[in-house]
């Protein structure tokens, strides 16, 4: 199932990069919207342990998801 997440600290295209190149193989494709504000990350998630690891991954990137 594809969930989007609400991020701060996403500014431009290098901070994508970045993400994708850090995550993807281990999460998949990535889609992050740099038009919106705060930025919002696609990605797919099959279960909470596996949503729980991609928030921590993203923290230690620096890019900390928004708990709505």
């Amino acid at each position: 199932m594809k969930k989007t997440f609400k991020a701060n600290n996403i500014a431009c295209g290098s901070c994508s990069n970045l993400i994708k190149g850090s995550l993807e193989e281990e999460f998949g494709e990535i889609v992050i919207n740099l038009n919106t504000e705060p930025k919002e990350v696609t990605v797919k998630i099959e279960d909470k342990e596996k949503e729980t690891k991609f928030k921590e991954q993203m923290k230690e990137l620096g890019f900390e998801i928004i708990e709505e």
